[in-house]
């Protein structure tokens, strides 16, 4: 069994950016994937296109060109294809870490679904995306019901709700009314969530007050059939016709994994993995340290790609530092 000074687990933007710093400090390491080389980006919607800069989104000193000011997904995954080939970065793909432990001779045994493999130090960067908050409702796991927008073509001429009222929400009401289908919204709020982007939220609201788009506010999702949904409203329980449930309720962090790792997380509707906000090291765990919008727990919209860039960075001149090693 090959000892690593640092496993990676997570080959998104923040598990190649600490793969990079590890690099650069000299650091003997492999990056464990549960799914492909940025698995998280690959599922957002087609035409998603980021909120941040190409700029802003740059690592490890590869221009992240593109035909705009704020990159496509499309242009993302060509991005980090080639940091990935640049870097030379060894990402072992599709296989998911499904527990680790603590060495008696100390660092750690990571257990993968195909090997194991020793560390003195792990990194967890393994995001939000993967893992929808749940409505919790009858007729939640139906096919019918979708977590995550893919493309509005499948939905031209059908009748489609989207759950939410934040960026997401309004995104995918938008694009789906435009591309043809008959739209409705169920927001647990009284108004659009105030936080959606300026040139997001007065499209969404003037195509509510057209009647373009139908809105139902102060109503939550209490049941889901096949050819219509229940909904609950301030005059109480009511049906509307339905072909299609866009969740678009928001993601968390895998605190499945997290406990199979033995990593505490924070008391509190927070949910934080418990580290050390200036070093992020886990509170419980020596050497392990966690990086990029993990570290926000359930406030997933406070972290971004962006701003935590530097996370990799702090961290391996940590682990480098502590095991005396100087940069190669």
């Amino acid at each position: 069994m090959q000892q690593y000074d640092l496993v990676i687990i997570g080959g998104g933007p923040t598990g190649l950016n600490c793969a990079i710093a590890a690099a650069r400090e000299g650091l003997n390491y492999i990056v464990l994937e549960k799914g492909m080389l940025a698995n998280s980006i690959y599922h957002f919607p087609d035409n998603m296109t980021f909120f941040s800069t190409s700029k802003k989104l740059e690592i490890g000193g590869v221009p992240f060109i593109s035909h705009t000011d704020k990159p496509t997904r499309r242009e993302a995954l060509e991005y980090y294809r080639r940091i990935q080939q640049t870097w030379g970065i060894p990402v072992r793909t599709y296989e998911p870490v499904v527990r680790m432990e603590q060495h008696p001779d100390g660092g750690y045994l990571i257990h993968s679904s195909r090997q194991q493999y020793r560390a003195h130090s792990v990194v967890v960067s393994t995001g939000f995306y993967d893992t929808p908050n749940l409505m919790q409702v009858p007729g939640e796991e139906l096919p019918k019901v979708k977590h995550y927008y893919d493309d509005a073509h499948p939905y031209i001429g059908q009748r489609v709700l989207v759950v939410g009222a934040a960026n997401s929400a309004c995104q995918t009401a938008l694009e789906l009314w435009r591309k043809g289908a008959e739209v409705s919204m169920a927001i647990r709020g009284n108004d659009i969530y105030k936080g959606v982007k300026y040139w997001i939220k007065p499209d969404i609201e003037n195509r509510i007050k057209e009647g373009s788009i139908s809105a139902y506010f102060n109503t939550r999702v209490k049941a889901i059939h096949t050819d219509d949904v229940v909904l609950e409203g301030p005059e109480g329980a009511f049906r509307i016709a339905n072909d299609w449930v866009m969740a678009m309720t928001g993601y968390q962090p895998n605190y499945g994994l997290l406990q199979k790792l033995g990593l505490e997380v924070s008391p509190g509707k927070e949910r934080i993995p418990a580290h050390d906000a200036a070093n992020l090291e886990s509170a419980n765990l020596p050497n392990v340290y966690l990086a990029g919008v993990l570290c926000a727990g359930m406030e997933t919209n406070r972290l971004f790609i962006e701003n935590t860039r530097g996370h990799g960075e702090i961290i391996a001149r940590q682990i480098a530092s502590r095991a005396g090693l100087q940069p190669a």
